[in-house]
Parts: C-alpha cells; structure tokens; sequence
C-alpha cells in the first residue's frame, strides 16, 4: 500500500482513538483443480449464491470456470452454456423453474439470473449445470407477500470481512442456522489492501490474492474471486439468500464522490477509472440487482411487517473534513446525495410497514467528545467554528456531516415516522444506541430512532490494534465513551462476529453472538447480548437471552 498521509483519520486511527496461515493461493487452485484438469471440462470453483429476495422470485449467482486458463480477472476463456433450475425439494424432483444462459469473459463469467414467478415466503433449492458438471446445490427463500401480514422476520447481519486478519467463522455458524429469512451484509465484504498492508505483515493469518493493492478490474475481479474460495463464505451463501450493500473497502478506504484516503492519483490512476472497475468487479461478482445509476440504494419489503432500506453512502458523499473542523455542520456538505435522502424521506413516509429499516454502512448515532450545555455549546461553537454537537470522534460516518442527520431525523420527528431501526457495520465494535435528534442534550431531547451496530466478522477491532488482552483497554474506553454519550447503551470493543435481527410487530430485537478466536478456523459461537426495541418506543432495553 503506498504511504500517504491524511488530516482525515482512517477507520484504525478512530478505533483506537476510542481508548485515550496458512491457506494456498486460492485462485490458483482454478489450474491444479481436477474438474478443470481432466479433459478441461467447466468447474463451479467459486460456488453459488442467492441475494435480493423479493415476493415472487430471487436472484442467483454463479461463476464458472469454463479452462484452467480462465482464471478470474485474467479475461481468458469460451463462452460456456450454463443451465439453471429451481426447486422446492433439494432433491430437484419438483422443479418450478429452469432455464440457460452464457457465461462470458467479459463478465468475469459470472452468471446472473433474476428468477421470478416463484411463490412469496417459500423456500427453494437451485443449481447450475455446465456440460456434465453440476454446481453445488443452494438454498434460497423468497420474500413475503408484500400486503402479506407477516408476524416475523429474521435476518444474520454481519459486516467488515477481512481476508488477511483472519477466518471467517462467523459466516459459518450463520450458514449452519435454519431459521433465517436473509443475511444483510452492511459493507466492507472485502478489503483492497495490499498483503501485510492491514494488519500489518506480522498478524497475517492468511495471504489473499493478488498481493499488491488492488486498482484495475483484473485485480478487483481475482480479489473477488478469492473471498469466494473460502469454504465458510461458500457455506453461507449456500444456506441464504443475501441483501449486501457495499462501504469503503470494496472501493478504497474512506472513500467519497472525488477519491479515497487509500487513493494517490497518478500513482495508483484516476479514481473515476479505478471506482468503475471496483464497482464492475462488485456487481459481477455478488448476488444483487445492479441498478442504472451504478448504485446498491434501494428497497426491498418483508410483507407489512418491515420495509428494509438500503443505502449507498460512497458514492455520492462530500470529502470528509478534519476532526474539530465545524465543517461538519456545512448543509452544503452531503453524505447521502441529495436524490438519495429525498428518495429516502419519501420512501419512509409512504410506507405502510410496522417497521423501518434502514440498512446503513457508516453509524448515524453521533459519538462526541467535549460536549457542553447547548445553552453554552451552540455560542462557544458559533465563535469558535466547532461542530454544534460536540467534538465527533469519526468523521467519516454521519458525524462528519450533521446536516443530513439533521434532516432525516427533523423528517422522522415531524411526519410521527415511529419504529425506524438503523442496521449498521463499519467501525468493528458492537453497539446499542438510541439516536437523539440532539445529542447535546439528551436525554431531554427525544431520540427519533434507534440504532443496532454490528461488529466485525475478522476485521482489527480495539483490543487487536492494541495487541493486548480484550477488556484490558476497552472497559475503560467504553465506559468514557457511554459518560460522554449517553444514547449509547452499550459498546463491545474487542470481540468479533455476528447479530441475528428478530423482528415482530412488538418489537426488533438484535442478538449479538461472538466468535471465540478470528485465527481459528474451527471457532465457536456464543451469545454475547441482546438488545431491543419495543414498538412505539424509539428507545433500546437490554434483554437478558436471545430470541429462540
């Protein structure tokens, strides 16, 4: 990774600011493999997935391996005839649906088929065929009817996946569940680095492919490719459909409409060019609808019970500023775009569902440091240039740009939008927070929503950055940061894995699970906490055992 420095922090510098291998070149295997090797016949290497549930169908992915020379990124190889079909019994005796289609190396030959007709709130099976070889065999499920009155929703939620800083456990014991309706990946599903680049060359578990940090489409496509050789990805997108929207890491770090942190022109090339590849390579390789405008905002519905919206909170965002910098209140400086909010304004004060989920990649829960009386904070902050809420820790995430904050929760308050949960990745701690329309003075402001934060699935969190013990920096740091915050309910630090979203009309429960070691291939799961919020409320409650 070609050194840089920057006003604005990265994603590690934030995390610890808080407290003031073993595995073959997978790609390569495509040559050694002996589906390819013996008489060259096309392979399933990459496995196969489901993504974007919708009432009546879903979408399903593949890539195929048509020769050992066609290797992911490297734009070599026929085109291949790839037969499809859907099933409701894994035996592929009662098939609803089949059809073919052509893979081709001008996309990565990635398959994608968008299913319809199918019946709402029902599971499936499907597979590929290419000449005699057939692919593994997936499990897939269908939404609910959308005027259907659904009594429950139940949804894995993970974000912040890194090749290099371990396994992917956590993947794995959401595959092995059978009581999911989808996983929700809320971003960074892969990261761009160079190896050694992060963490660093001494904390590597495993190296990913290709070595050097990723820029072209080539390199994009083999990076891809590699997360999917890892059989515990495999397994979940085997087990459920998945809703994925991207963050950072999937294009470069920190990045905004104009570039990245983790971006030099010149060396690296334009970012308009190095964008399009990774933003190519992403809707080649994952299992959603690639909208027109090169976007992954958008709304899916689970009967009356919840609408899940989905934002996209790089590709139309203002640079980040400085921390302290009272830029941070400019309404001339957007995170969402102004399409994207009004679409989401609109979209929330239409719906008719019990509940509102917003699936966003970046926190929306202010986390300030330095807070004073608003009677103090708003003429010491107006003398002083300083942001009105107190001194964000992150500016990256929605603190680094109040006034869209701002107008979303004016929007909620105003139009009485009840029941609105925000679903959220990114930072690698696990988190509870009320979200007050005016955190200086909360708890006397109202809170307008509420917030669960996953933390990550092998991505450096505190106690990682730090290279000591969990709980040895952390208890003390997530002590001041709740003092300071105190819509925050609860924050985790240090561990690593997983939340299952349970959602009823009463209320949605987040239940976080942890993982017991990230080096570890065979780690277990636990049930960490749970936290809820009741219908009506906008507040969070701990409860004391997860939802069975």
């Amino acid at each position: 990774m070609t050194s840089r420095s920057s006003s604005t922090p990265s994603r590690r510098t934030v995390v610890k600011a808080a407290a003031a291998t073993a595995v073959a070149a997978p790609v390569l295997a495509a040559a050694a493999s002996p589906a390819t090797a013996a008489g060259q016949a096309p392979a399933f290497l990459h496995g196969t997935a489901s993504g974007d549930p919708l009432p009546d169908g879903v979408l399903l992915w593949t890539r195929v391996t048509p020769s050992p020379d066609a290797l992911p990124g490297s734009g070599l190889g026929a085109e291949t005839e790839v037969a499809w079909e859907v099933a409701e019994d894994k035996g592929f005796v009662r098939i609803v649906a089949r059809g073919a289609t052509t893979s081709k190396a001008a996309s990565d030959h990635t398959v994608k088929v968008d299913v319809r007709g199918l019946r709402p709130g029902t599971s499936y099976w499907y597979r590929f065929t290419a000449g005699a070889t057939v692919s593994p065999a997936g499990r897939t499920r269908t939404a609910p009817a959308a005027d259907a009155a659904t009594p429950g929703v139940r949804f894995g939620v993970v974000s912040c996946a890194n090749w290099e800083a371990g396994w992917f456990s956590a993947y794995r014991h959401l595959a092995a569940r059978s009581d999911l309706d989808a996983v929700l990946h809320l971003g960074d599903y892969i990261y761009e680095y160079a190896t050694g680049g992060y963490p660093a060359e001494e904390y590597v578990v495993r190296q990913h492919e290709p070595g050097h940090e990723i820029v072209t489409l080539a390199d994009y496509r083999l990076r891809h490719a590699t997360y999917k050789t890892d059989p515990d990805l495999q397994a979940l997108h085997a087990a459920h459909p998945l809703i994925a929207i991207w963050d950072d890491h999937e294009l470069a770090n920190d990045a905004w409409t104009g570039g990245a942190e983790n971006h030099t022109p010149g060396a690296e090339g334009e970012w308009a060019a190095r964008v399009a590849a990774a933003k190519q390579a992403y809707f080649e390789w994952m299992p959603i609808r690639a909208s027109t405008e090169g976007t992954v905002y958008r709304r899916l519905r689970f009967g009356r019970l919840a609408d899940l919206h989905l934002l996209d909170l790089r590709s139309f965002r203002s640079q980040q500023t400085r921390i302290g910098n009272g830029d941070v209140d400019d309404p001339d400086r957007t995170l969402t775009g102004r399409a994207q909010l009004d679409w989401l304004k609109a979209g929330l004060a239409a719906s008719d569902a019990s509940w509102q989920l917003v699936g966003t990649s970046v926190m929306i829960s202010p986390v300030a440091f330095g807070s004073l009386p608003a009677h103090l904070l708003e003429p010491i902050a107006e003398l002083m240039g300083l942001p009105k809420e107190g001194l964000a820790v992150n500016v990256d995430q929605w603190d680094g740009y109040t006034d869209d904050r701002r107008e979303l929760l004016a929007h909620l308050t105003q139009r009485g939008i009840e029941n609105t949960v925000f679903l959220t990745g990114d930072i690698h701690m696990a988190w509870a927070n009320d979200v007050p329309v005016r955190a200086a003075t909360y708890p006397l402001s109202p809170s307008a929503a509420t917030e669960f934060v996953v933390t990550s699935v092998s991505s450096d969190n505190l106690d990682d950055l730090l290279h000591v013990a969990p709980g040895t920096v952390s208890l003390v740091a997530s002590a001041a940061v709740r003092a300071a915050n105190r819509h925050v309910k609860w924050v985790d630090m240090d561990a690593h894995g997983y939340g299952v979203l349970d959602v009823t009309a009463e209320r949605s429960q987040m239940d976080y699970y942890t993982i017991s070691d990230r080096t570890k291939q065979d780690a277990s799961s636990s049930w960490s906490r749970s936290y809820r919020t009741l219908s009506g409320t906008q507040k969070v409650e701990r409860v004391n055992q997860p939802v069975r």
